[in-house]
């Protein structure tokens, strides 16, 4: 198992850097160094065994002649100059039958005879180690000749072993302490680097997930440094980005939904309504009818008093209104296919004024009309284009009541819009929302149903088109009814 996955929480990037880069790494300084030392250890004691040869060597031909010539004097001479050096602990001339001949250093037992008379007959130098006096050291021999090349003696010189393990020592105290500082510095010139190109790059990269996380939006990762940071901050921000374009168009698909389950519920009751209202006009139009006719023939046949007459026209007039509520019922209720022919906007126009006039007149209000001069004849459904225009002239009449009220038309690549305005109350803010709905109405009870705009909302929708409701320039409310042509013809 790896150490992640014991200690997923406790290791950093930088402890990971330690554990997989700088402890293999101080492993392998450490045995180069102690290679390279060991190395050092063994060139540093070849060399002062050589420096002992070398003493050896110098001593070598004045020793000979001395002892040749037996001449004490300059054998103690010779010596003399070797302690002079500074690199001898003893020395010694044995003559070739093992026999100390002169000594010169600490007094020290001697080596078996048996020994030196071997190391003499050799006729080889050589050097090696062994206890004098209870102290390690090391032995050079070299063997005496006089000028005919036969062995007279042997030299032997000696130096403590503390020499070579106290040098090695310092050598190996040196190595480690350089070692240990080379180590540290690394250490240090990784982490600052590791700080310098990654760490403090993610810490800013930590510091804006937390700012995210805390619910800082509209926050975003400022990329630089590194090309991979650069990549990783791009990619951050992206989704970022991504998220929050995901949740507005998820927020907008929401929207949407909830209008369209709002219009699927008003549809469905206004399905219910429509049904309702179409079974309703058609049981109440035969009985409207029969009690329209018989007043009317009682009016004609029964030569009634005034007071009769009075109420029989009351009846009549009551009838006519019901028949007109029943008619507006079922223009709701309708929603049969288009059936569409040309029509000239003018004469659209002309004929609503016309079909609504007498009501104008008799409510006191003067209604007039003008357009575009140039209009051409379009494509729609006139019969219900025309309904549409007067409902909305009807409203108008109705709520200017001895005002104002102004048709005026004109087209374009759009196709014909109709405004009607009045100079009535006009529509409140509060109430243009729902102005459009079936059965509201903001006339007193028995002055309106509430289903006259609704069908002028109706042949727009059916159209293609669109009403708004907005302020006149005469000071009431103005309604914009947009008819763009229609392509198919029935």
């Amino acid at each position: 198992m790896k150490p992640f996955d014991l200690f997923p929480k406790l290791i950093s990037i930088k402890v990971s850097l330690f554990i997989y880069v700088m402890v293999p790494l101080i492993i392998a300084l450490c045995l180069f160094g102690y290679l390279s030392l060991s190395t050092i250890e063994n060139q540093v004691e070849k060399q002062m065994q050589k420096d002992l040869e070398l003493v050896a060597r110098a001593v070598h031909l004045p020793l000979s002649y001395g002892l040749e010539k037996n001449r004490m004097g300059s054998i103690r001479q010779a010596l003399n100059s070797v302690f002079a050096i500074g690199r001898v602990y003893s020395a010694y001339v044995y003559d070739k039958e093992g026999k100390e001949i002169v000594r010169l250093g600490r007094p020290e037992p001697q080596p078996e005879r048996n020994r030196l008379i071997e190391l003499a007959a050799d006729g080889k130098q050589k050097g090696e180690y062994g206890r004098v006096a209870n102290r390690q050291v090391f032995s050079y021999f070299v063997p005496l000749t006089n000028t005919g090349g036969q062995i007279t003696g042997l030299l032997q010189l000696t130096r403590k072993k503390s020499e070579f393990s106290e040098n090695l020592q310092s050598i190996r105290v040196k190595g480690a302490v350089f070692l240990g500082v080379f180590l540290v510095l690394l250490s240090v010139v990784v982490l600052y680097g590791h700080h310098r190109a990654l760490g403090m790059h993610l810490g800013r990269l930590n510091s804006s997930m937390s700012k995210i996380a805390r619910g800082e939006r509209k926050h975003r990762f400022n990329h630089y440094g590194p090309k991979e940071i650069i990549s990783i901050g791009q990619t951050f921000n992206h989704m970022l980005n991504s998220i929050d374009d995901a949740e507005w168009t998820i927020m907008e698909q929401r929207q949407k939904q909830d209008k369209l389950e709002k219009e699927l519920r008003q549809n469905e009751k206004l399905a219910a309504v429509g049904r309702l209202a179409a079974g309703t006009a058609h049981e109440l139009g035969t009985p409207l009818s029969v009690i329209s006719g018989r007043a009317q023939r009682a009016l004609r046949e029964n030569s009634p008093s005034e007071e009769q007459r009075k109420a029989l026209t009351v009846i009549r007039k009551e009838v006519v209104r019901m028949e007109y509520i029943i008619k507006q019922l079922l223009d709701f209720t309708r929603r049969n296919p288009l059936r569409c022919s040309l029509a000239d906007p003018a004469w659209l126009a002309a004929s609503a004024v016309s079909t609504v006039e007498e009501e104008a007149n008799e409510n006191g209000t003067n209604i007039s009309f003008t357009g575009d001069a140039n209009t051409v004849s379009i494509m729609l459904d006139i019969m219900r284009v025309q309904q549409a225009l007067i409902n909305l002239l009807r409203n108008a009449i109705q709520c200017a009541s001895g005002g104002d009220v102004r048709l005026v038309w004109r087209q374009d690549d759009q196709g014909v819009l109709f405004c009607v305005e009045d100079n009535g109350p006009g529509v409140a803010p509060q109430n243009r929302s729902k102005i459009l709905e079936p059965f509201f109405t903001t006339k007193p009870v028995g002055e309106g149903t509430g289903l006259g705009l609704s069908v002028v909302y109706a042949v727009a929708e059916e159209h293609g088109g669109n009403i708004d409701v907005g302020e006149s320039e005469m000071g009431g409310a103005s309604f914009r009814l947009l008819i763009p042509p229609q392509t198919n013809k029935q």
